[in-house]
């Protein structure tokens, strides 16, 4: 008698599994690539509200830990909170910006209580969202991941430059020959290796920046273990109106959330779902959103910080974002770890995103080509003008400044204008579109 042997059925590629000797060199790539952020925007907040040593080390702890508590929620989801995507979580930079214009004008407690209000109604109004979903197509989709690509890659020029746009030549250089070292590390490493081409190319950008004397390997001060502390600036105050920023951020980063997740979803070829798993990763921003009021920092967003690191090396397990969440906590709880990545120069990791970045650019192009860009469609113009929307902010910094605050809010932010208005464009063209006199195209087989 002849036995067929049993199949294993295949596992998809975001659920497999990574050896452990691989996982940890990929999960700390992932985590050196998205370290500045969090580690620059408690410097920006330490120095914006003049905090001691003591309280900024508490704080870099908290927000480090949040980090790594929202990747491992959102890569291994619980209930409905995560969508089980190789996703991390930072401090949002807009966010971050909005506390501290609030804590400026109203008091840090008001701050924090502003933060707590903006994640509860982020969680109120996510049963609404699969109501509006088909606000989202590929058109709105190409042109969202598109301004995120290119919003990043403005982002990661200012660790180059500076805030003031001016950069040194040698930080200009050093990120150069950062991005040198990871085109040939992708172009020459086979195998497992050429997948951790990021972390190749930042490790060889802070050896050549100590060995050349261009740039400094500078671990931030201070000694021993500080641990998260809870409500630092003491009791919340909830004032609505001066809340109204942060409100207003928090809905408007329900456009962000649904093109990042569709973009993670292509990336580990799932099919994408927004309306399944938009409202899981919103909720997991929000609830640890709720636990960072709690400690002192502002809106925890997910991010696509990480998505351009899969698409280069193609590894898509959700596994290895958990893996670099679990080393966030460890590093957190550390405070020397943590005071010793801050110690990587900032045009290092300038360098290094500026590859993820674009990768993520490219992303928006791809989803682009996959639109209705057909001139009697009217596609060509919608996206053309929610572009040149979400385009302005980044070219011309200052341009909503003498508006209210909640216009500078929606119109500042390059990914909120220009997917507003690719929301709004998208189905106005489509109602007044013309019919083509134009034959289908024949094809040849």
């Amino acid at each position: 008698m002849t036995t067929t042997p049993a199949t294993t059925p295949s596992v998809a590629p975001v659920d497999a599994r990574v050896p452990v000797r691989r996982l940890v060199p990929l999960a700390a790539q992932h985590v050196l690539a998205m370290i500045a952020a969090p580690v620059s925007t408690v410097f920006l907040t330490s120095g914006a509200l003049r905090l001691s040593p003591g309280a900024t080390a508490s704080l870099l702890s908290a927000v480090l830990v949040l980090c790594g508590a929202g990747a491992l929620l959102q890569s291994l989801g619980v209930w409905k909170i995560g969508a089980r995507l190789p996703f991390v979580m930072l401090p949002g930079g807009a966010a971050t910006a909005l506390f501290l214009q609030i804590a400026q004008e109203h008091g840090t407690p008001t701050a924090a209580g502003s933060v707590l209000l903006a994640a509860a109604l982020l969680l109120a109004v996510l049963p609404l969202y699969a109501r509006i979903v088909r606000l989202f197509p590929p058109l709105v989709m190409g042109v969202t991941v598109l301004l995120i690509g290119i919003a990043m890659i403005r982002v990661a020029a200012r660790l180059v430059t500076g805030p003031d746009g001016t950069g040194e030549p040698s930080a200009v250089l050093l990120a150069a020959l950062t991005v040198l070292a990871t085109v040939a590390a992708y172009l020459l490493l086979r195998g497992v290796w050429r997948q951790t081409a990021v972390l190749t190319g930042m490790a060889a950008g802070t050896l050549l920046a100590v060995v050349t004397g261009i740039g400094e390997f500078t671990p931030a001060a201070g000694s021993g273990f500080a641990l998260p502390a809870l409500l630092p600036y003491g009791a919340p105050r909830f004032d609505l109106l001066a809340a109204l920023p942060l409100l207003i951020f928090s809905l408007t980063t329900l456009a962000e959330i649904t093109g990042q997740t569709v973009m993670n979803s292509e990336t580990v070829g799932r099919t994408p779902d927004p309306g399944r798993d938009v409202p899981r990763v919103a909720r997991a921003d929000a609830l640890v959103s709720l636990m960072g009021g709690l400690f002192g920092t502002s809106l925890m967003v997910t991010s696509a910080e990480n998505v351009g690191i899969g698409r280069l090396t193609g590894v898509r397990s959700r596994f290895v974002t958990a893996a670099a969440g679990a080393l966030l906590v460890v590093a957190g709880l550390t405070t020397p770890v943590s005071r010793a990545l801050a110690g990587i120069p900032e045009a290092v990791v300038g360098g290094s995103s500026l590859v993820v970045y674009a990768v993520i650019a490219v992303m928006g192009v791809e989803m682009l080509r996959r639109a209705d860009l057909s001139a009697a469609s009217g596609g060509p113009m919608a996206a053309a003008l929610a572009l040149a929307a979400g385009l302005l902010p980044l070219l011309v910094p200052g341009l909503y400044d003498g508006f209210p605050g909640w216009a500078r809010t929606v119109l500042g932010s390059a990914v909120v204008a220009g997917t507003l208005t690719a929301v709004l464009l998208t189905p106005l063209f489509a109602r007044f579109s013309v019919p083509s006199d134009e034959p289908p195209p024949v094809r040849s087989d």
